[in-house]
């Protein structure tokens, strides 16, 4: 499998380890971080390309996917998700890293660097790349109407406001 990786400075370490990481277990690893330590780079460009180049790989029958990080790991995820087609999630333990493939088909999954040890992370992305979607209809009509916003802004009708079409809002 394809994975791309991005990172600021606070996950450089860890993203060069984990390359050697999926490397050595036969993934095809893409780098789009930064290649020095820099206290002061934006990770938005790195993320975003990551995510960018996830979706590329998707579109032309690539199996490929993500791998984001920062010192929460909340801005990097934010950031991967402003691409059409990412579903980005944030992982801090082995069940949100599974069900962020089971449930939500991610394509992209964020880390705290500072969050967790390197063999956490590890175990996160290692179950996150083995896990799945499960393909239940449910999970898959979900992303379905996540994918219809992220489209054309439509939503399902909201049900405090009656019946479809009445021009007031009540049935």
């Amino acid at each position: 499998m394809r994975i791309h990786i991005a990172t600021d400075h606070a996950g450089l370490d860890f993203s060069t380890r984990l390359q050697e990481h999926l490397r050595a277990a036969g993934h095809d690893v893409i780098d789009h971080g930064p290649v020095e330590y820099d206290a002061l780079d934006d990770y938005p460009a790195f993320c975003i390309r990551a995510a960018q180049a996830v979706v590329a790989d998707q579109s032309d029958g690539v199996e490929a996917l993500g791998v984001v990080f920062g010192g929460s790991g909340n801005g990097e995820q934010i950031a991967a998700n402003k691409v059409a087609g990412i579903r980005a999630a944030l992982v801090w333990n082995l069940s949100t890293a599974e069900l962020a493939r089971e449930h939500n088909d991610a394509n992209v999954i964020s880390i705290g660097a500072r969050q967790h040890s390197f063999e956490e992370v590890t175990s996160f992305i290692d179950r996150f790349i083995a896990t799945p979607f499960s393909g239940e209809e449910r999970h898959a009509r979900r992303i379905g109407q996540i994918a219809a916003f992220e489209k054309d802004g439509s939503l399902l009708p909201d049900p405090r406001q009656g019946e479809v079409g009445s021009a007031d809002g009540r049935a």
